[in-house]
């Protein structure tokens, strides 16, 4: 019995060859702290989360532990290894917390190197599950949509009205992602790019939740300026 828990599930297994660093971008430090240390505290603080589970790449768990031990993350309730790809890591996020939890439980998808998570985007990710069963953090396009095959050149747009892009976290229930896991075997999808694409894929309707443009993914070098300066930013308003 008991009440239902949220449970924030942290994908730190990426090794992040594309910010040419030699350590993985989720442990680069910024300011002397890990970039995945400023996501866990996030969900740490927020009083709508239970417990954080994290999926880490092989080689870093000890790593991790000594740093969340360090940075008191206190809800931290284990570490297992990623997969080949995001998909694979995620399952073996949920496969791990089947045993512990309700199928009615939250479970809130949440990119490790997405460390800008604010606690309003939590909170409105927890009460859109609630609602309507999913919550898709995602904020709309404010570009021009242009297609293209070849990345060189295009001769059509898309309307952009029709656009959101989705971010982490994506909230569902237990239940209904070790379905999705299932089902996706079963059907040869392997390689999804999301939780969210991966219910799309299998014919199920996602719903949003708010994100925003501060809640950056940390994928090149350019994006770890840029969340240097929204931490300065922070930093200075209570600084005032």
């Amino acid at each position: 019995g008991g009440s239902l828990m949220n449970i924030a599930l942290i994908i730190a297994g990426g090794s992040g060859q594309r910010m040419h660093q030699d350590i993985p971008k989720q442990f680069i430090n910024v300011y002397d702290k890990p970039v995945v240390i400023y996501t866990l505290e996030a969900f740490q603080k927020h009083p709508d989360i239970d417990a954080i589970q994290v999926v880490c790449l092989d080689g870093w768990h000890e790593i991790l532990r000594a740093y969340a031990k360090q940075f008191k993350i206190s809800k931290l309730v284990g570490v297992v290894s990623g997969g080949k790809n995001g998909q694979a890591s995620i399952f073996n996020g949920i496969s791990a917390l089947k045993d512990i939890y309700n199928e009615d439980d939250i479970v809130l998808v949440h990119d490790a190197i997405r460390p800008m998570i604010s606690s309003e985007i939590i909170s409105d990710c927890i009460a859109k599950c609630n609602i309507f069963g999913s919550g898709i953090a995602a904020i709309p396009c404010t570009e021009a949509m242009l297609a293209t095959n070849d990345r060189i050149s295009s001769c059509s747009t898309y309307d952009r009205s029709k656009l959101m892009r989705a971010q982490t976290p994506q909230a569902f229930l237990l239940g209904k992602l070790l379905w999705a896991h299932e089902e996706a075997a079963k059907r040869g999808i392997t390689n999804s790019v999301a939780s969210c694409t991966l219910m799309i894929e299998l014919g199920e309707t996602v719903y949003f939740s708010a994100g925003s443009e501060k809640n950056i993914k940390l994928t090149t070098t350019d994006d770890l300026e840029i969340f240097k300066a929204l931490l300065n930013t922070k930093n200075a308003e209570w600084l005032k």
